[in-house]
């Protein structure tokens, strides 16, 4: 009966030595844990200030693996050598996408949201805009229903804030936002990116 119960003090004691936050609403701890950011392994770019901590750290912790892989993959990588295209990480727990071309015009109807994986989104030339809102205030306003296939879903609304995503400067979402990427800035024409997705642990 003891072994039972020292499993719960190891799993804790792991946890603090891998600097882990052991609960998603200690903000406090979860605020430290992030600001450090030693999750980023080296990457010489900066988080978006609307990263949603609690939620990233929560993912983080239950699939370090694959996160680590993914900033590995944007660490080191070498954009200006890829094309456009579908590019596999670690099978299909982590792959990454890359598109070019021109900026769209701001609608309300292309807010798209994911049950399956997160997203970084990694602008690698230009400037494009992107809004985010939390999935929970649009789930109401369905433009197109989910599909698994394809794991998104497309939702309407006038809400929702934007900032400009560039080089150097990446953003992290979650399956508890919605967002609307690919949008254009003034004087930008065309837009590279990379979009990594990491598969999503309930």
């Amino acid at each position: 009966m003891r072994k039972r119960f020292m499993i719960a003090p190891i799993l804790l004691v792991g946890a603090l030595l891998a600097g882990f936050p052991l609960f998603a609403q200690d903000n406090a701890q979860t605020n430290q844990w992030y600001a450090k950011k030693e999750w980023l392994n080296g990457l010489p770019a900066k988080p978006a200030e609307v990263v949603n901590k609690a939620e990233f750290a929560r993912q983080y912790q239950r699939n370090k693996a694959a996160w680590d892989k993914a900033f590995a993959f944007l660490k080191n990588t070498d954009f200006t050598r890829l094309r456009p295209g579908k590019y596999p990480i670690d099978d299909e727990n982590v792959y990454a996408t890359i598109s070019e071309g021109p900026a769209r015009e701001i609608s309300n109807s292309k807010w798209e949201a994911h049950l399956n994986y997160n997203d970084i989104h990694f602008v690698v030339k230009g400037k494009e805009k992107i809004g985010i809102i939390p999935v929970g205030q649009v789930k109401n306003s369905v433009a197109q229903a989910y599909s698994a296939d394809k794991d998104i879903a497309f939702y309407t609304t006038d809400k929702g804030t934007f900032y400009e995503a560039e080089p150097g400067l990446f953003y992290i979402i979650t399956t508890q936002e919605a967002h609307n990427p690919g949008n254009k800035v003034a004087g930008y024409e065309g837009v590279k990116k990379v979009v990594v997705k990491v598969r999503n642990v309930p």
